[in-house]
């Protein structure tokens, strides 16, 4: 009987903590429910400059890493098999429908040390910063970031398909 109240206390603190994140993730998905995710995959997308088998790690709003994105399919980590077309980015995620990143939206490429949940030496991830339109009209940029077995080769291959009057992204989540 000694051990009950207190095993009860701590089985409480732990249903509460799991509650709160509940409503956390609740919340942040209801706060980003303006996000419109990404496109549908076009039947014809040009020729494949790369395709590669990686680690999507996350998105997060630009120049924000710690603001992840949980909507839409973007919110867990997952295997992924992503290509590089002419036109754009066609991304498959590991238990979701493809999505696809036309070359329009595409802003930049480059390298990064870490962002939300993940910390590499050696620049270690890739970042591609795009743009949407959200629900209200509104401009919206966003980085997704990728663990990659060639990283060299990915941020060439996305380079050559950014359109040219892109700005260039200082460096997202560095």
């Amino acid at each position: 009987m000694d051990k009950v109240v207190p095993t009860l206390i701590i089985a409480a603190i732990l249903v509460l903590i799991f509650a709160m994140m509940a409503i956390g993730w609740h919340t942040r998905r209801r706060r980003q429910s303006h996000l419109v995710g990404l496109s549908p995959v076009p039947s014809e997308f040009g020729a494949v400059l790369l395709i590669e088998d990686l680690l999507y790690v996350a998105t997060t709003a630009a120049e924000e890493p710690l603001e992840r994105i949980a909507v839409h399919g973007l919110g867990f980590r997952a295997r992924a098999v992503l290509t590089v077309t002419e036109s754009g980015i066609r991304l498959e995620l590991a238990g979701a429908a493809p999505g696809f990143l036309p070359s329009s939206a595409l802003v930049g490429v480059g390298r990064a040390t870490w962002t939300i949940d993940r910390v590499l030496r050696n620049d270690g991830l890739v970042f591609v910063r795009w743009t949407q339109t959200d629900a209200s009209g509104t401009v919206v940029t966003l980085d997704s970031n990728f663990r990659s077995t060639d990283p060299d080769a990915l941020v060439a291959a996305v380079e050559r398909i950014v359109p040219a009057s892109a700005p260039s992204p200082e460096g997202a989540a560095a």
